[in-house]
């Protein structure tokens, strides 16, 4: 075993399994160019192996140092034997072409997004700006709510461009807004103008938090028509449209819409249910079908939040050394459902089943008996049982019923159906889905 293998073993017992397998582990050290103060690694391609440099490039300096007493230069490369010698010119300083791009999750590709109904506009739009850059739909404008999928579109468009070789620079607004004002103050403008004007693809993320900002504005607007006017591509994402940006001036406001607009909307369950499942696969998880749809029914539609429940699943599983069971996952997360049934309350459920079911709403709160008006009226029970914070008297109350005994008898009667028909418990779970988004939205 070499030292720069060594070295590895020593990084894998630092790190997370799921990153080791995904990204780590596939690094190869180059024990014939590398010498005590130059470390070569060659990762399977550029994109990966950018992403290591930037988030693990001192703890492996910092490993080989342990070992040789001598703190090298890490460089990692594709393995292009141009790159190698230039790095050794240049003290290790990766190729000017990776110098102006930055940096990218490596994860978020075109093929790790999960496309459903809700997202499929967007998905499509953003492809094919990958195929016309800078022709068609420029700008791109993504909107949507938190955690749907925007950051993940933008990085799959610059991912796909780093992969030509292109420029590439991906910021937020608010780092923007951080070099904007840094630059102005240290005098140097030439070289910020530098970095944003002369790149193949500007992707600008939480571009909602330039309103009010006229000076970044102003620069913003400058630096688009220099893009635009060279074809070169912009795509920006925000949490509503142009015309809902309070504090955005109209020649701003006409630059977005010269392009395309594209909405993400809350994704519906099996989509949710199929990010789930593709997230389990790529982190190594294993979760029964039945806490999959009850992640995905109860969670809402942040994708990042349930990205992260399904991390801190598997990290208590992992910890514990206990199996993953409906009530280990519950126990797991009840402090986020907790915070998510404070959010809705009855009469939200009850608006939509009424919605969803073509019934007026006072019938649910009737004493009607007709049979799809006590199917509503035993579904509103079930789900403000399941997911709002409620007492069964206090649920009893609401429906005008004599006390909670009336409460479980409606819950038997929906175990009844849920057992004797399949499609109930399917039905049952697409209206969770339903309050669970709404509430989402108040968040």
């Amino acid at each position: 075993m070499n030292i720069g293998e060594q070295v590895l073993n020593k990084l894998k017992l630092d790190i997370s399994i799921q990153i080791w397998e995904r990204y780590i582990k596939h690094l190869e050290y180059d024990d014939i160019n590398s010498n005590m103060n130059f470390a070569q690694f060659f990762a399977p391609n550029l994109i990966v192996a950018r992403w290591i440099k930037s988030k693990f490039e001192d703890k492996l300096a910092h490993f080989f140092e342990l070992e040789l007493q001598v703190k090298p230069v890490i460089h990692i490369t594709t393995g292009s034997s141009l790159e190698v010698s230039e790095a050794k010119k240049m003290g290790a300083i990766e190729a000017k072409s990776s110098l102006k791009s930055t940096i990218l999750n490596p994860s978020f590709t075109f093929d790790s997004f999960i496309v459903g109904e809700s997202n499929q506009f967007a998905y499509n739009a953003s492809k094919r700006v990958t195929e016309q850059p800078g022709v068609v739909y420029n700008p791109l404008f993504l909107y949507g709510g938190v955690g749907l999928g925007k950051t993940h579109l933008l990085h799959a468009i610059g991912n796909h461009f780093v992969g030509l070789g292109k420029t590439v620079i991906y910021t937020s607004l608010e780092q923007f807004m951080n070099k904007f004002t840094s630059h102005i103050r240290s005098n140097s403008m030439e070289k910020f103008r530098e970095i944003f004007r002369e790149c193949d693809l500007l992707l600008i993320d939480d571009i909602q938090f330039l309103t009010k900002k006229e000076h970044t504005q102003d620069e913003f607007f400058h630096t688009f028509n220099e893009l635009h006017q060279a074809n070169k591509q912009i795509v920006v994402s925000s949490d509503r449209q142009p015309k809902d940006m309070i504090g955005l001036v109209d020649r701003v406001k006409s630059r977005f819409e010269w392009g395309l607009m594209a909405s993400i909307e809350p994704p519906q369950l099996n989509t949710k249910i199929a990010i789930i499942e593709k997230k389990c696969e790529l982190d190594g998880i294993t979760l029964a079908r039945e806490i999959v749809h009850s992640i995905a029914t109860k969670m809402g539609t942040n994708i990042r939040e349930i990205e992260g429940v399904l991390i801190k699943i598997n990290a208590y599983s992992g910890l514990m050394n206990q199996k993953i069971t409906q009530d280990f996952v519950n126990n797991i997360i009840k402090d986020q459902l907790l915070e998510k049934q404070s959010n809705i309350d009855i009469d939200d459920i009850v608006q939509i089943i009424a919605k969803e079911m073509n019934i007026k709403l006072s019938d649910i709160r009737s004493k009607k008996r007709n049979k799809e008006i006590v199917n509503a009226r035993r579904m509103a029970i079930h789900l403000a049982r399941d997911l709002t914070p409620n007492s069964m008297p206090q649920i009893a109350q609401y429906f005008g019923m004599k006390d909670h005994t009336a409460i479980s008898h409606a819950l038997k009667k929906i175990a009844e159906a849920i057992e004797e028909e399949p499609n109930f418990q399917i039905l049952l779970e697409e209206l969770s889905n339903k309050i669970s988004s709404t509430s989402s939205k108040l968040d």
